[in-house]
């Protein structure tokens, strides 16, 4: 069973990935401490930068994206150690390194879909060793209790 605290800031990162304009993935990061949100992040371009999501290839967005947990991170502006952050996508390898870089000492994460794990698999199970390895817990998240 999920807890209320944890129903609430899953539910904060999907909101907060509505705002994303990316039309193909929209993620949302919500960076909590003792149960306060301290920061919110969603993938996107970075500021100044034209929003041209739509019209760029693949390559280029990628190449000009910030992720959900950079943004978050970024705007948090202090520091993160011990903080947790919930994911509405589990982070990629470049993310994870930079959420253990931080300190946050957890990461939330609702279970993947089939069709995530299909494409993404080989970089959640990089990202899962690197957690264990520098001691950042995992939780997984029921996807039913959402």
């Amino acid at each position: 069973m999920i807890s209320k605290w944890a129903l609430r800031f899953i539910q904060m990162a999907e909101l907060v990935a509505s705002w994303s304009k990316d039309p193909s993935t929209q993620v949302g990061a919500v960076i909590t401490e003792h149960n306060r949100i301290v920061s919110l992040g969603f993938n996107g371009y970075p500021q100044g930068i034209s929003d041209s999501a739509e019209t760029d290839n693949r390559e280029i967005k990628l190449l000009k994206t910030l992720h959900a947990e950079e943004n978050a991170i970024l705007y948090a502006k202090r520091d993160l150690s011990g903080c947790e952050i919930w994911v509405t996508h589990f982070p990629c390898p470049n993310c994870a390194a930079k959420i253990i870089q931080t300190g946050i000492k957890a990461v939330h994460c609702p279970a993947q879909s089939e069709d995530f794990l299909s494409r993404w698999g080989d970089k959640i199970k990089l990202s899962e060793e690197m957690f264990t390895q520098s001691g950042v817990t995992v939780d997984w998240l029921p996807l039913e209790d959402q």
